[in-house]
């Protein structure tokens, strides 16, 4: 295909990346599946490794939806880079963890990070790469913009200087999914950058970076914002290379430097805290879940239903900390059961399993109190349902997965808006 976009999926999962770029069956996820999608996107090479697990149950339920070829279930940090084929679109949903700069090596290629951290994965194949992607779309969790505690913001700065170093522009947002109608409060951070040379990166040049954010960027035309802070946005500029600012940015800072949305490019980072400017249609949990389709293990009985109310009811306790000193806990309650007239909560990967537990779902139907079952959370994830549906894959492995899955809606409207600027571009 003359316009394809060819795209490498990192950290797949269980494909909530290709779902939202690719559709499924030729359908879109913001229809529930029910209309047509037209996508210039290809996946021509993914990777899924669980480093924890023996069993790679997510990447089997990977390759049972979209087919062996082309799906690599190796380490990724292990993965030589000429295995990755040339692409245009570099996606993936890269683990939180601590991004400083472990070294720097004398006659090496530059820099490197700690070992076993994938954001340097990414790193790796961006320069070694001969033909580096010209687009990378990526998600993380929002505390990103504010790790870690002794240095707020330095995890995001190295991420952003590392892209600078290498010739990329970058657009990123914090981006509940509930605020722009979808069935989950899912609040991550998307992060869009565009290498020199693009057209999307003259774009960029040509307007004011606070005009990029709220009205000409990519992810201001997929989910529209508004801002009472446009004449005095938070303007610096990254000082210094990676290891610099691995030591030095922020230190001490008690208040982070990043608001929700922002620009970086050449090294100048302009962020502004927006908020959501949408006036759709609200999606509510009581929209997606099964009547009389759930069987009786998710249902509750009465002599558990206690044990339930006492974890999510508020506490004050004396506990003891490892050292033998008390000290006073208390947490606020929950609501029980949860609210079918709202966007349900976040679902964590703890979701599954019959045990009593704070953080699970419980919804009250006429049969009594239940847990969500797997169909109902691939919902409130926007996947088609039973799409992790495979044979030796739990219950609670399902939930699991979408605990760790993203809000494949949000992915389509993104890819939607880039392919329109890409478009655009090469008109």
């Amino acid at each position: 295909m003359e316009n394809e976009i060819k795209v490498v999926e990192l950290f797949a999962g269980v494909g909530g990346f290709r779902l939202g770029l690719e559709g499924w069956n030729g359908k879109s996820a913001t229809s529930g599946y029910k209309k047509g999608i037209k996508s210039p996107y290809k996946v021509v090479w993914s990777n899924q490794w669980e480093p924890s697990t023996k069993m790679q149950h997510a990447s089997l339920v990977y390759e049972n939806r979209f087919g062996k070829n082309g799906h690599s279930n190796e380490d990724i940090s292990q993965v030589n880079v000429s295995e990755v084929p040339d692409h245009d679109l570099l996606v993936g949903g890269f683990p939180c963890q601590d991004y400083s700069v472990a070294t720097t090596l004398k006659n090496s290629k530059g820099l490197i990070g700690k070992k076993g951290v994938l954001w340097w994965s990414i790193h790796k194949i961006l320069t070694e790469k001969q033909k580096k992607p010209k687009y990378l779309f990526l998600e993380n969790v929002d505390r990103l913009l504010i790790s870690p505690s002794g240095q707020r913001g330095r995890d995001f700065a190295i991420i952003l200087q590392s892209l600078n170093e290498l010739g990329y522009a970058v657009e990123w947002r914090v981006i509940n999914a509930a605020e722009f109608g979808m069935p989950q409060r899912r609040r991550r951070i998307f992060i869009l950058a565009y290498l020199k040379g693009t057209t999307i990166h003259e774009s960029l040049k040509e307007v004011t970076p606070t005009e990029w954010i709220l009205k000409k960027g990519t992810l201001a035309e997929a989910f529209p914002v508004t801002s009472e802070n446009t004449l005095f946005p938070t303007e610096f500029k990254l000082k210094g290379d990676i290891v610099s600012i691995s030591e030095n940015f922020n230190k001490g800072g008690s208040t982070g430097l990043f608001e929700n949305t922002g620009v970086m490019i050449n090294g100048l980072v302009t962020t502004i805290k927006t908020q959501p400017n949408y006036d759709g249609k609200f999606t509510i949990l009581r929209d997606l879940i099964q009547n009389g389709e759930v069987t009786e293990e998710f249902y509750i009985n009465e002599q558990e239903l206690e044990k339930w109310k006492y974890l999510k009811g508020p506490k004050k306790l004396i506990k003891t900390n490892a050292q033998g000193f008390e000290y006073n806990y208390s947490e606020g309650g929950m609501s029980f059961p949860d609210s079918l007239d709202k966007p349900s909560r976040t679902i964590i990967t703890g979701e599954g399993g019959k045990s009593p537990s704070r953080f699970k779902h419980v919804i009250q139907t006429p049969n009594g109190h239940r847990r969500l079952s797997p169909v109902e959370l691939e919902r409130l994830n926007m996947f088609p349902d039973d799409h992790t549906k495979l044979e030796g894959v739990s219950d609670t492995k399902r939930a699991f997965f979408m605990g760790n899955a993203l809000v494949v809606g949000v992915i389509e409207k993104i890819g939607i808006a880039l392919k329109e600027k890409i478009k655009y571009g090469k008109k």
